[in-house]
């Protein structure tokens, strides 16, 4: 079955199996290939997102256990639709009450000994054999004295077993150290192969890896052949029953091998199963042609498309960057980013950097510690991409060089004088020793470190704290295209997608995205109207003294409220929040400042309320709701015609004004998205679009491009997934600044056009760049592109257009994209 389009569904207590069951017919109408669903084993419970697995052996109760998926993939057989779900490789659920999670609870109990010892990842040296556990909350001398901390027993698998109580925590007792009714609890705890420590004292006591700073999720070892089968065989087991197509990997990064477990995945898959992999590419840091697998999950593609649709004319970008600057974001990207980096190693990534360091004094005794502490600190902040692609038992390849002769260098600029070290680590880090245990384990922690560096210091902090443009702050994105951004880069992106990735995913929003793809594009098009931008940096300036707070921040207040639109207070409380405590510089998740995050709420809710900002945002939008539509369809032609296969996130198929989770999972009206497909499918794309309650002209168009060019992708995937790629260049200025354009030419293979089996054809797609400002410059004019010769179909509106030379004002008279079929 070919993978033409897939649709995320996020399935939690909530909307579980049988919720998705029902919506099968309404996607495969649509036009989807595929369901592709957040992960289904057993999660914690009251999990909303299912990474936090407890049990690999069992599919999620909450979702509606085997039995509701094996209906799901039945009823999505019976329409056509094949399943797609969600891997989480790379860590377990760590959560109360402990026993849940039976591996992670046999280690608990039994140490070193259990047989599930291997499973996770844990540093027992450092712990002197026992797992730091920093859950309490106070020291254990004052919980004890408050006898928190209690010995009892309960059945556990038919079992009555002792066990240690606090709170919501239930831990084992080892077997022959549980006493008598006279043993102290002290006594009692300090027999057993776990330690518990104040929460407070994580940096020094904490010593399994984790998923980033998460301490409630441990890391698994999927690399040891044994574990990878106990993990992997439910699902594998579905899929060779025909009832999982493919997968997605979640945060390969993370893992010790990340190309040895596409290897293991690929041979215990049928022959062309798909495998995309959640990875975020860096700048111009590619996907390593060598693993196996279809693809990334988008990200990269997500930021080509911004590149390509960002208005980086001086007259724009220099107004936004201005208003910044006046805003006080005096910091450039890269400082910021520095900054963000040291602080997220300094206060959340402790034990990952003890770690790394007790590693290096392994290898190098003759260094004093802290010096060496210093220098693992300056590589962990130098690094630029997610990992550096290191294996041991391989030689270094020239990527994985340049990545580590880079992060060596920026680290031995910051600091000079950490010379020696860095020279000493920077040999490490390539394991070419791979006899010496401790420098392979310093090689993989540390590109294993590498990601949450990124991850926390960039997307999570940095993202929060530097609001020149917020639209371009996105998971793998760049704030700073900007300065640089063109369609260049789509160019750029597509021909290595088509080369090497055909069927990789194309993403505008997720699950994890900061906003969605339309408060983003509503962002986008009215930056290109600079007064108005001014307008409303100034009110928000001017208002934040009276609440005395900082400017920057009433910078990403103003620019949220323009992007959502109507949002109520307690969502846009709960995202302030969020941003605030994730930006870590007024204010924080653990010891906050509760009276500064108040005063931000009230600011921004005075803004709603306000005339000034108000009247300025609502006179905007009216006055800019062409170029807000031109950039809305923008995205997702070019998402539905690019090279790969384009993902559509839950709702997105209409327009969709979401801001960072929880916001984007909230519950998705179906019944109105259905009522206007039936609608849209009833008028067809030549006649006026249709009117139903609850929506806008934009959400029927949007509708309308997105299940027409889905279906197109189905029903003539030739056309997309083994077509070439070729931009539409021009000399005309109107054209090249304002006209992203490419054609996809497919022409069959020598074999098929020999048996008369052959089928051809090309698609041309336009869309509009860049719009307020053409709008302001007189639109399109006599600008023209010239056409292959032949006779072309509009897809998205029925029009019949002729090769040669076509004024642009013609072929985009009824819509801003526009999509041609020739076949």
């Amino acid at each position: 079955m070919n993978v033409t389009g897939t649709y995320r569904l996020q399935l939690h207590e909530g909307f579980g199996f049988d919720d998705a069951r029902q919506l099968v017919p309404y996607l495969s109408s649509l036009g989807v290939s595929h369901l592709y669903l957040s992960p289904i084993l057993q999660a914690a419970k009251g999990s909303m997102h299912g990474y936090d697995v407890v049990d690999h052996t069992r599919i999620s109760a909450e979702l509606g256990g085997r039995e509701g998926f094996e209906l799901l993939a039945e009823r999505a057989r019976e329409f056509g639709l094949g399943v797609i779900v969600d891997i989480v490789p790379n860590h377990m659920a760590f959560v109360a009450p402990e026993y849940v999670n039976r591996p992670l609870w046999e280690l608990l109990k039994d140490g070193r000994d259990a047989s599930t010892a291997e499973w996770f990842d844990i540093d027992w040296k450092a712990g002197g054999g026992r797992i730091g556990l920093p859950i309490l909350g106070a020291d254990l001398d004052e919980v004890l004295e408050n006898d928190e901390i209690t010995l009892d027993e309960m059945e556990i698998d038919g079992l009555v077993q002792p066990v240690v109580r606090y709170y919501e925590h239930v831990l084992p007792v080892a077997l022959g150290t549980e006493g008598d009714a006279d043993t102290p609890v002290r006594e009692v705890l300090e027999r057993q192969h776990y330690r518990l420590t104040s929460w407070r004292d994580k940096a020094t006591v904490l010593n399994y890896r984790r998923f980033f700073e998460v301490d409630q999720l441990i890391a698994v070892r999927v690399e040891i052949p044994e574990v990878f089968e106990a993990t992997h065989a439910l699902l594998l087991e579905l899929h060779k029953q025909g009832l999982i197509d493919g997968f997605r990997i979640d945060h390969p990064d993370g893992l010790a091998d990340p190309a040895g477990y596409l290897d293991q995945l690929h041979r215990a898959t049928r022959r062309g199963t798909p495998v995309w992999v959640e990875k975020i590419l860096e700048g111009t840091e590619e996907l390593p042609t060598s693993w196996k697998c279809a693809g990334t999950t988008g990200y990269d593609g997500m930021r080509a498309i911004t590149a390509a649709l960002v208005d980086t004319d001086p007259s724009v970008a220099g107004v936004i960057t201005r208003t910044w600057d006046e805003a006080g974001g005096a910091h450039t990207v890269g400082e910021a980013v520095d900054a963000a980096k040291r602080q997220v190693v300094a206060q959340s990534l402790g034990p990952e950097v003890e770690r790394l360091t007790r590693r290096a004094r392994e290898v190098l005794p003759e260094f004093e510690p802290e010096r060496l502490r210093e220098a693992v600190v300056e590589l962990l902040v130098a690094g630029e991409v997610y990992r550096a692609y290191v294996r041991p038992d391989e030689r270094l390849s020239p990527q994985a060089r340049e990545r580590l002769t880079e992060a060596f260098a920026a680290a031995l600029e910051a600091r000079p004088d950490l010379e020696p070290e860095l020279r000493e680590l920077a040999t490490l880090a390539v394991a070419e020793d791979d006899a010496n245990a401790a420098a392979v384990d310093f090689a993989i922690r540390l590109q294993q470190t590498w990601g949450p560096v990124m991850a926390k210091g960039i997307e999570d902090t940095t993202f929060y704290r530097h609001h020149r443009l917020v639209a371009l702050n996105e998971v793998g994105g760049d704030p700073e295209l900007l300065d640089h951004g063109s369609p260049a880069d789509l160019r750029a992106w597509a021909e290595r997608q088509q080369r090497h990735w055909p069927i990789g995913m194309v993403a505008l929003s997720t699950h994890d995205t900061k906003r969605s793809e339309d408060v983003r594009a509503r962002l986008l098009a009215v930056a290109g109207d600079p007064q108005a931008w001014e307008s409303c940096s100034a009110i928000s300036r001017e208002q934040a003294q009276e609440f005395g707070i900082d400017t920057p921040t009433a910078h990403l207040v103003w620019q949220t409220l323009l992007g959502v639109g109507a949002i109520s207070d307690e969502r846009l409380e709960e995202y302030l929040l969020k941003a605030l405590r994730e930006a870590k510089e007024h204010t924080a998740w653990v010891d906050g400042d509760p009276d500064y995050e108040a005063r931000v709420v009230e600011f921004a809710k005075k803004l709603i309320r306000d005339g000034r900002l108000h009247d300025v945002v609502d006179a905007t939008l009216a006055t800019q709701a062409e170029a807000v539509r031109a950039t809305v369809l923008a995205q997702k032609v070019l998402q539905l015609t690019l090279p790969g296969v384009p993902d559509t996130y839950q709702g997105c198929e209409i327009v969709d004004l979401s801001l960072v989770d929880p916001d984007n999972r909230r519950p998705v009206d179906y019944e109105l998205r259905a009522a206007l497909l039936a609608a849209v499918d009833e008028t067809g794309v030549e006649t006026e679009l249709p009117k139903v309650d609850g929506t806008t002209p934009l959400d029927v168009e949007k509708l309308l491009v997105t299940t027409t060019l889905l279906r197109l992708r189905r029903e003539s995937p030739e056309l997309f997934e083994s077509a070439t790629y070729a931009p539409v260049e021009s000399a005309q200025p109107r054209v090249r600044d304002h006209l992203v354009g490419f054609v996809r030419n497919h022409t069959g293979n020598f074999l098929a056009g020999a048996l008369g089996l052959a089928r051809t054809g090309k698609v041309t797609t336009f869309v509009t760049r860049a719009p307020a400002r053409l709008a302001a410059d007189g639109g399109w004019g006599d600008a023209t592109v010239v056409l292959e010769e032949g006779e072309w179909n509009d897809v998205l509106t029925g029009k019949t257009i002729g090769g040669g030379e076509q004024r642009l004002a013609e072929v985009l008279d009824r819509r801003p994209v526009a999509v041609l079929v020739q076949r």
